[in-house]
């Protein structure tokens, strides 16, 4: 947030525009955070009169129009650790800090999110990091983690995306939102026809959908539009100037869910 304050500063105008602002109240709560007074008076008078209490006493509050489950998936492989065109800094380091921007304003709005990465080194080693857990909030020991990830090995897109499916779509929410950061095709190197894992990751696009999750790509390969939109059809984008992720990663998101 240091680096990019200004960035920062005009994304929390744009946060301030999406933050739900009605909050609905839920009476007849046996768990609350605050005391509901009519039905607690009602509930002495019946104690004091020999009836039998009613125990839901208490009331909650929530935020009413905007309940979104979020999953940033980030490709992980090899190739983040080349130079980004225009840059001085890497793609992965490019990739930290506009996850760590986006991390921030999800944090903002209070949209429930968890971060992981993966890399393949054959079928047989699909490697799946946790990175932030959907019960933490974005903490020093979260940044830590997104600081120390380390890029290599391939890209076996979708049996990290299926892998993924299952943290978030035991999410209790209306919108399930799966974010996936590439930088290439889908590959490995035991798959040797390059046609073979792009039609995985097209099936397990629609194993998705059908599990009522709405995946959405951020490609930052020049040459995706060969192949991208067959595997998530027009559910992608692609960023050319990798330099402007930072900026680009939380717009897209506040897009995505307004």
């Amino acid at each position: 947030l240091a680096k990019h304050g200004a960035l920062a500063k005009q994304l929390k105008k744009m946060l301030d525009l999406l933050k739900p602002q009605d909050k609905v109240r839920i009476r007849y709560q046996e768990e609350g955070s605050e005391l509901d007074l009519d039905v607690a008076i009602r509930s002495l008078i019946d104690f004091k009169g020999g009836a039998t209490p009613d125990p839901r006493i208490n009331m909650s509050h929530r935020t009413d129009g905007r309940d979104i489950a979020v999953m940033l998936l980030l490709d992980l492989s090899e190739s983040l650790n080349e130079k980004a065109a225009g840059s001085d800094q890497t793609i992965l380091e490019l990739s930290q800090e506009a996850v760590s921007l986006l991390a921030w304003a999800i944090e903002k709005l209070g949209d429930s999110f968890a971060i992981a990465g993966f890399h393949s080194n054959t079928r047989h080693d699909v490697r799946y990091l946790h990175i932030k857990g959907y019960g933490e909030h974005f903490n020093d020991d979260v940044k830590a983690r997104l600081a120390a990830m380390e890029a290599g090995y391939s890209t076996r897109m979708g049996a990290a995306m299926r892998h993924a499916a299952h943290y978030l779509g035991a999410r209790p929410a209306d919108k399930k939102l799966m974010l996936i950061l590439t930088d290439g095709m889908p590959s490995d190197v035991d798959a040797h026809d390059e046609r073979l894992l792009i039609e995985d990751a097209r099936q397990a696009v629609k194993e998705l959908d059908q599990q009522g999750i709405f995946p959405y790509c951020i490609s930052l390969d020049p040459k995706a539009d060969e192949y991208v939109g067959d595997i998530f059809g027009r559910q992608y984008t692609v960023i050319d100037r990798i330099e402007r992720l930072p900026e680009r990663l939380p717009q897209l998101f506040m897009a995505l869910t307004k």
